[in-house]
């Protein structure tokens, strides 16, 4: 994990909220996770909307003559990965500005990428799994921000979680192993559906740190990301229980 996510590794200091009003706190900080929720709903609702109007043409494009991707696919397929990547390991070193950036291409990005499960899926469970996934964020996310058990020892499995299921999901590429599928699926659901409320209390603490600094709001854009990935995994996942296929 990069280091602007742990609030302990900031160089801000806690002092900086010394003599600060409870109310002003308060409502700075229900502005902050405005801002992130914002952001994070916004790139949710661009990759929509590039997914559908992209999907006529995925099959042509990103897909090829033998049924597997194509060239073109693969980089659509692989490019937000990158872009990831850049994000969490050059925070220190990129603008607020050059983050938003990066974060609008990531979702456009991923609405190429996505645009393919509609020759998997028909339209109409997409948009069931899409409102289910919606709710169970919701509640989730209302969670990580209202309880008052401390989920930060959670933090260290979940992430281990998401590295076993990238190594399954990599073997069962082989073995095609309809259980094993499943399982991961199943797996996946409750890793990330942990993860949307330890990210949203993550995001919630880290205010504190970040307050009043230049770093406001490339936590913003990155916490939005958190949550942004948080919500497509859980919904990709989830379509794989709740998607009817075209076949």
């Amino acid at each position: 994990m990069a280091n602007w996510q742990d609030p302990r590794t900031t160089s801000v200091s806690t002092a900086a909220t010394v003599g600060v009003p409870r109310a002003a706190r308060d409502a700075g900080l229900r502005s902050y996770m405005l801002s992130v929720y914002n952001y994070m709903a916004s790139g949710v609702l661009l990759t929509g909307i590039i997914a559908l109007l992209f999907a006529p043409y995925a099959g042509q494009v990103l897909v090829g003559p033998q049924g597997g991707l194509s060239g073109l696919g693969w980089i659509v397929m692989l490019s937000p990965l990158g872009i990831v990547f850049a994000m969490s390991f050059g925070a220190n070193k990129f603008s607020a500005a050059t983050l938003q950036m990066l974060f609008w291409g990531f979702a456009v990005l991923m609405g190429l990428s996505l645009s393919t499960i509609f020759l998997v899926y028909t339209g109409g469970s997409i948009a069931a799994t899409f409102f289910a996934t919606s709710a169970a964020f919701a509640g989730l996310s209302l969670f990580g921000y209202t309880t008052k058990k401390d989920l930060s020892g959670f933090g260290t499995f979940l992430i281990m979680g998401v590295v076993g299921l990238i190594v399954a999901s990599l073997l069962n590429f082989w073995l095609r192993s309809p259980g094993l599928y499943w399982a991961i699926s199943f797996l996946g659901v409750l890793i990330f559906a942990g993860l949307t409320a330890w990210d949203t209390q993550r995001l919630k603490e880290q205010y504190v740190h970040v307050r009043g600094t230049d770093w406001a709001g490339k936590v913003v854009i990155l916490g939005a990301l958190s949550l942004y990935l948080d919500f497509i995994n859980m919904f990709l996942f989830l379509l794989r229980f709740m998607g009817a296929s075209r076949n």
